[in-house]
């Protein structure tokens, strides 16, 4: 089912976000500093009110099916942010940013996983409106993807960002200080790259892949290149926040990987049977649909991303609690 909105709504959605995130990007850059936990966390309700709202409108205008849709993606696409988020809080932490200046590289950052996911969107959408059977690879890339993030972590991310970033230092004057957020300064008359250089490098990076990630999910729960790019859009809106708010608690929440890993799996899984549907391949039951593969709809989908977000966050603070009487309970002892 098409989704059909109003193209002053669609049209209205894009200039509004835009504002909000140029607004955004001027307060990073105007104001740097660490903003304080009360003023994140107002931030952060601020855009998951919004990202609501924005679901009300849909279902107002549109229908129930595409809003939940929007809800699920959204969803889906947060958690994987958080995700990010983690890298983020290993590159800025590797490079020893200062964190006076950690909020305009996120911005930069941010703006940046924008970019790619939008070419993504584009790519993943002409792919899917001309080539049915690209639901196989997303499904069996998604799969794949799950058990990489069982396997591996956070870590290796910045083992591999780590490779190109010697690579680059080899071929590029950079100093080992910051001069503020300065991409360039002035070393006994030259001009040489700062550490921010390599920041960005490690976040672009960061990004690229993360992208990889994310478009193929969202695209097993919704085909509406909209909803995509705005489900994307509003779970990266707030993240600089969010990233100040949580802290080191991201590294703390251990079971998160395997709730993400899970909800991978589960819309791999779901691209498959729906690629398996649609199926046009002439080697796979003789280019006909496979009927007996269940269709999974949207609110399935929503109650398991949910879930699955939900028991992990819940066992991680669980985990956390149980280590921390434990560590109370040895220091007692001696």
């Amino acid at each position: 089912m098409q989704l059909a909105l109003p193209i002053w709504f669609e049209i209205g959605t894009y200039v509004v976000l835009l504002l909000i995130l140029g607004f955004d990007l001027f307060l990073a850059f105007k104001r740097p500093h660490v903003p304080s936990s009360r003023e994140s966390a107002l931030w952060i309700g601020f855009y998951v009110v919004l990202a609501l709202l924005f679901a009300g409108l849909m279902l107002w205008l549109g229908d129930a099916e595409h809003a939940g849709q929007f809800v699920a993606g959204w969803l889906t696409e947060y958690s994987l942010s958080i995700d990010n988020l983690f890298v983020f809080l290993l590159i800025m932490s590797r490079f020893a940013v200062p964190r006076r200046y950690q909020q305009e590289l996120l911005m930069v950052g941010i703006i940046l996983a924008l970019l790619f996911r939008g070419i993504f969107i584009l790519l993943g959408a002409a792919l899917i409106e001309n080539f049915s059977w690209v639901f196989y690879i997303f499904g069996a890339f998604l799969v794949f993807t799950a058990i990489q993030q069982v396997r591996t972590g956070p870590h290796d991310e910045v083992a591999r960002e780590s490779r190109m970033i010697t690579w680059v230092r080899k071929r590029v004057a950079i100093t080992d200080t910051f001069d503020g957020a300065k991409l360039r300064t002035q070393i006994d008359g030259k001009r040489v790259f700062t550490p921010v250089l390599m920041v960005l490098i490690a976040l672009g990076t960061t990004d690229l892949v993360f992208a990889l990630d994310s478009i193929p999910a969202i695209f097993g729960i919704t085909q509406s290149p909209f909803i995509v790019f705005t489900a994307n859009v509003f779970a990266l809106m707030g993240l600089r926040q969010l990233y100040f708010l949580l802290g080191d608690l991201v590294d703390k929440l251990e079971y998160l990987k395997y709730g993400i890993a899970f909800i991978l799996l589960f819309i791999g899984v779901k691209l498959v049977f729906h690629a398996m549907h649609a199926n046009e391949l002439p080697f796979i039951n003789g280019g006909q649909s496979i009927e007996w593969a269940p269709e999974i709809n949207t609110w399935t989908s929503l109650i398991v991303i949910v879930a699955a977000m939900a028991v992990a966050v819940v066992a991680s603070l669980i985990r956390m609690r149980v280590v921390a009487a434990a560590a109370g309970a040895e220091r007692d002892r001696t």
